[in-house]
This record gives structure tokens, sequence and C-alpha cells, in this order.
């Protein structure tokens, strides 16, 4: 039996359709009336942080090689028949995976044919084919990629950014694993991991666009494999809120010395994380955006170049902030920027800024809901994060200035920062520096 539930934003009267399906899937479908193209992400709350697990029918944790579940992501493509994109080719559509640290997701976008997009998306996800002999080759594949990758300063820079604020947790070793820990997979390993995670009560299927959700119930129905719930339950080695470095300095072949800087944050769940989200993204917009006092002194004084920017990194078991760009002294930019997240404890933000970053957010978020892909993730997103789609525009709308000022007294500790640096010398060139 489906259950069948109608999700209204109370700010923009747009709505979605959430489907408890009787096969353990949830599905959401936003029918966009008047557009052409469809969007479609079906995705497993399956990423690189989770290689500690177990299920109801499992005595102990299972610890499994890091890499693995990106892994997994390149070995659905291959059926024991063809390759998955030449039957995408037969129906015009653009479709592409990726693996982050909390999810594996498969997509497709298209103007025609969505029903048998569609048909092939629900279907490959759930025909796995792994051999020993197939495994051997992709163990190649991924090697070359993650050997291309260490050479790449940018993903250096924020991975030594991320070891220096993480301990424990999975988050701190690269998406792709290393090529030690791919060495350890097996086909056997891959056939775990995926009727672990693969299982449908661990999934969703977000669809948006020129769809109908009649339509999209009926392949649902006759494509989707009822499966048990296993219970599942991962894992994360126990975090302190401590840094484990200050600094990390390493040379390389770069044009100009580039940094990243992080500060740990206690990590949230659900709603919450949702909710520190926003407000920790409005925070650091208002605090180091290009209209901010402490962007154009340090663009005055030389210190950055317009590259400069700064995020939210949020999952499952971490929140940091993040401060990345280039600069001939990163330490000097480190300072000014803890000192005027200080400031911003003591005395607030600015008010107007603050008003006009949380506009600018809101019209971001109102002109997302005329993209069919936006909305589809949205969708996606939320389940993922235990919060429910039109809930960021609802929180975002309700947001004052002082639910911002009071998460940054509470949740930032500007001491708890790691920096990481690039650059391009050499470490025989230069005295008096040490490399921690």
């Amino acid at each position: 039996m489906n259950n069948i539930t109608t999700i209204k934003s109370k700010i923009t009267g747009d709505e979605c359709l959430r489907i408890d399906h009787s096969s353990g899937l949830t599905i959401y479908v936003s029918e966009m009336e008047g557009f052409s193209t469809t969007h479609a992400l079906f995705a497993t709350k399956y990423g690189s942080i989770n290689t500690k697990f177990k299920t109801c029918k499992d005595d102990d944790f299972c610890t499994v090689p890091e890499g693995i579940a990106h892994f997994l992501e390149h070995k659905l493509f291959e059926n024991e028949d063809c390759d998955v994109f030449s039957l995408y080719a037969k129906t015009g559509a653009n479709a592409n995976a990726y693996t982050s640290f909390d999810k594996t997701c498969y997509l497709f976008s298209c103007s025609d044919h969505y029903k048998e997009s569609l048909e092939i998306l629900l279907s490959f996800v759930q025909s796995p084919y792994f051999t020993p002999e197939s495994v051997q080759k992709e163990l190649g594949i991924i090697g070359q990629e993650i050997r291309m990758t260490n050479d790449d300063p940018g993903w250096r820079v924020f991975f030594n950014m991320l070891r220096g604020l993480y301990h424990e947790h999975p988050v701190k070793i690269d998406i792709a694993g290393t090529e030690e820990s791919i060495s350890q997979i097996t086909d056997a390993l891959l056939y775990r991991c995926y009727n672990t995670f693969y299982n449908l009560h661990n999934m969703v299927l977000s669809v948006a666009g020129n769809c109908k959700a009649c339509e999209i119930l009926e392949i649902a129905d006759k494509l989707l494999k009822p499966c048990e719930n296993l219970q599942l339950e991962s894992i994360f080695p126990s975090e302190p809120l401590s840094i484990v470095a200050p600094e990390t300095v390493e040379y390389a072949a770069v044009g100009t010395t580039i940094f990243c800087m992080g500060i740990k944050c206690a990590p949230k769940s659900g709603f919450n994380s949702t909710k520190a989200q926003i407000e920790g993204y409005i925070a650091m917009q208002v605090l180091s955006n290009a209209s901010s006092e402490l962007y154009r002194s340090m663009m005055e004084e030389g210190l950055i170049n317009n590259v400069f920017a700064s995020e939210v990194f949020n999952g499952d078991g971490y929140y940091s902030i993040i401060f990345e760009g280039e600069s001939s002294e990163p330490h000097t930019v480190k300072d000014k920027i803890i000192e005027a997240i200080y400031k911003a404890k003591e005395t607030g933000l600015d008010s107007e800024l603050f008003e006009e970053v949380r506009r600018s957010l809101y019209g971001e978020m109102i002109m997302d809901t005329n993209d069919a892909g936006t909305v589809a993730n949205i969708m996606m997103s939320a389940h993922m994060n235990g919060s429910v789609p039109f809930d960021t525009i609802e929180i975002l709308s309700k947001m004052t200035i002082d639910d911002v000022n009071k998460f940054i007294r509470e949740d930032i500790d500007p001491e708890l920062n790691t920096l990481s640096i690039i650059k391009n010398t050499s470490p025989e060139n230069t005295k008096g520096e040490t490399a921690e």
C-alpha cells in the first residue's frame, strides 16, 4: 500500500508529493506545469564517511575500506549486458552520478522520454554486477583518479585543512579513498555494501519538472523490488571538539600561495542542522562577502584577491566554517578573520548588511523554485538531512539578526581553527619556517 502526502510551502505556495512506496522507497514528485524538462535523482544515504555499519541481521559492526562507496558508484554503471550510458543515449537523456561524503546519487535530465529514462535509472541501480575481473580493472582506473586529485593543490589544501580539524571522523579522508585502501576492495565486499546501503528503505527518488506522479508511481510499482527494512546503523568514531593541528604547510607548483582556513564547530542533526547551515552561511556572508568591512580592508591591503570565499561544511557528525583563497600573507588573513569574528561576538553583525544578505539569499531560494533540477535536489537533500522540502525557505523567512548573532556567540569558537597553506617554494629554500 502506497501512502501519498502533499507538502506545501506556506511562503511560496509551491507543493510536492511525498510517496511512501510499498517497496520501502520514499519518492518525491514536483509536477511543474509549463516545464519542458524533467530531472530525476535516485540516491542512497551512503557516502565516503560510512565505513562502519551494521544491520539487524549482523551481530557486530563491519568496517570496510575507505573509498568503497565511490568505487561502488563507478561499478554500478556496468551491467552484465552493456554500459548504462549506451541505454541513456537511446532516450536522449543526460546522465551522471556522484559520491559525496554522505550520499551517492544517480541522476538524469531530459526533454523527452522521461518515463523510459526513469525505467533505466531504477533498473540499473537495482541490478549490481561485480566480478573479480571487473573489480581489478576498476582498481587501475580509480587509482589513477586518486593520483590526479593528489596532484591538485586546491584538493590537497582542502583535505589538509580537514585533517587539521578532525582527529577521528572519516570526513578527513578523500572521498575516493587511497590507493592502499581501495586495493582491499573485493567483489564480495561490494555486494555486502550494496545489499546494506542500497536497500530501498535507505534511499530516495526525487523527480521534478515535466512529469506526472501517476506515471512515476506506475513505473515504481513495476520496477521497484520490495525489501526488508534492515534497520541500518552507521556509526562514527568519537570526535572531540578540539583540533588536531593549528597549521599545515606544503610546497607545490602553484602560481601564488593558496590557503584554506577551517573553524571547527559542534555538529547538529535534522532540522537543527538545516537551521545551522543557513545561520552559518548568512553569518559568513555578512562577515566576509564583497560588501563587508573585512573583505574591503583585506582587498585594499592587497592581502586577498577576488577568489576569496567562505562556506559552511556540514554533514553527519561534522560542521565547520571554511575560508579559502590566495594570499602571500595567509597568517595575516587568518588573524583578520578571527578579529572580525570576535568583534561580531561582542557587538553583533551589521544590521543593514545582514538584511541585504538575507534578502539576497531569500531571492535566490525563490528563483530556485523555478528550476526543475534545483527542485529535485532540494527534495532529495531535505530527505537525506532529516528535514522537509521547503524547510529552508521557511526558516530563512523567519530568521532574525538576533538568531544569527546568537549562533556566532554560542556556536563559533575562533580558537578552534586550523590553517592549511600550499606555497610555491621548496622547504630547502625557506629559512626559519617549519611545516607541521
